[in-house]
């Protein structure tokens, strides 16, 4: 049986009557820059995250983009974020002329370790990404403690974690912005790019409506320069339909990687990481032993909307051997991320100082392996990807 990573036909075809309803009905408004359904869009984000603001964008690289220069961060300053992320987190930093300063990840959330980013904070640190990553919230108490101990602002890159909350609070609406993403493959997929702002503080979010609209205001005068970074009628009334089927999305998913844990952990040579050695590397590879593959963990605290569910295959080489053999039997699987932001080649001009230290976010990017998780997927299918799991294991 074929088992894709993603099928986001299987989501959106089910729709496809109400869907097109909403486009025919946006068709006919004529409306196709900002407007009603854009507005409508950005008050419905802004609740569900529990933020006071929403501000629509072209997609989650802008929203970081925009939320950096809402926050004046520019040339000579430094901005502290993960070097286990997706590459808009620090290409963002750098388009401003800000200086991307790489930290640390925790081996078992994978989240950015804050005691790291506390040694790399110096005086020309002006601000910190924190990633949740996967779908499930960073270490938010002790990021906003280091910020407030240092003067940061606090930009929270949920490109992968609209609805996951920390400690009861939706991540992107604990920092000075939250930024997401609702490209086609995140958990709220939208039909091309997309993104959203979110803050609680009322001259942050007018700065950041301005600067999305060229810096104008009002139209035809510009104070300062901005960039178009609106979010299209269309694309916020499509996303709309699936925001009302969103909670049920999520709980496929949880229920999916439940499902996962549990199989996987009755397999010899699997176990799970360990949650109470959060970003203690040495404890963590301690209590793993000679395990394997390693199960994501879940905190107490968080709740986990599993945009990835990813392993880590321990053993050098291990991990491409895994997946070559899902490859095989046309399982579906992908490398979030192959490279850490330190190792890339357009930041090896970077001053050593913010590359230095990051040893298990280099051990994460050699083992880790994502498989499907998606809402849609059966439990048909996700046996069909334990047996082959199962299968490696025993060769191995």
């Amino acid at each position: 049986m074929k088992v894709p990573l993603l099928d986001v036909n299987a989501q959106n075809l089910p729709l496809e009557e109400e869907l097109t309803a909403t486009f025919t009905r946006v068709l006919h408004s004529g409306r196709f820059i900002m407007g009603p359904e854009v507005e409508a869009m950005e008050r419905e984000v802004a609740e569900f995250v529990g933020a006071r603001h929403g501000i629509g964008v072209t997609s989650g690289t802008d929203a970081i983009l925009l939320a950096l220069m809402a926050l004046d961060i520019g040339p000579g300053d430094e901005v502290l974020c993960p070097t286990f992320t997706f590459f808009a987190t620090a290409g963002c930093i750098a388009r401003t002329g800000a200086t991307p300063v790489f930290v640390d990840a925790c081996p078992v959330c994978f989240n950015i370790d804050v005691d790291d980013a506390a040694r790399k904070v110096t005086t020309k640190t002006k601000a910190i990404i924190p990633v949740h990553l996967f779908g499930q919230s960073a270490e938010m108490d002790a990021v906003m403690a280091l910020a407030s101990e240092h003067d940061l602002r606090v930009i929270e890159d949920g490109a992968q974690a609209i609805g996951s909350r920390y400690r009861g609070r939706g991540c992107g609406s604990i920092g000075d912005f939250g930024t997401f993403s609702f490209f086609p493959s995140k958990n709220l997929g939208g039909f091309g790019d997309g993104g959203m702002v979110v803050c609680n503080d009322e001259s942050l979010a007018e700065r950041a409506r301005i600067l999305r609209m060229h810096g104008s205001q009002p139209k035809y005068y510009h104070r300062e320069v901005g960039g178009n970074f609106r979010l299209d009628p269309l694309q916020a009334a499509l996303l709309r339909v699936k925001m009302r089927h969103y909670d049920a999305y999520t709980r496929a998913r949880q229920e999916n990687a439940a499902y996962y844990s549990e199989r996987l952990s009755e397999l010899e040579g699997v176990v799970s990481a360990v949650p109470e050695h959060c970003c203690c590397a040495s404890a963590q590879e301690e209590a793993l032993g000679e395990a394997a593959l390693v199960l994501p963990a879940r905190y107490g605290h968080n709740e986990h909307i599993w945009n990835q569910f990813t392993l880590r295959v321990r053993g050098e080489g291990r991990r491409d051997l895994l997946r070559q053999h899902l490859a095989d039997r046309e399982i579906g699987c992908e490398i979030y991320y192959p490279l850490t932001m330190d190792q890339q080649a357009c930041f090896a001009d970077l001053p050593e100082s913010s590359r230095l230290g990051n040893d298990v976010a280099h051990q994460l990017a050699s083992e880790v392996l994502s498989i499907p998780v998606y809402p849609e997927l059966t439990r048909e299918m996700q046996d069909v990807v334990v047996a082959a799991v199962a299968e490696f294991l025993a060769v191995d």
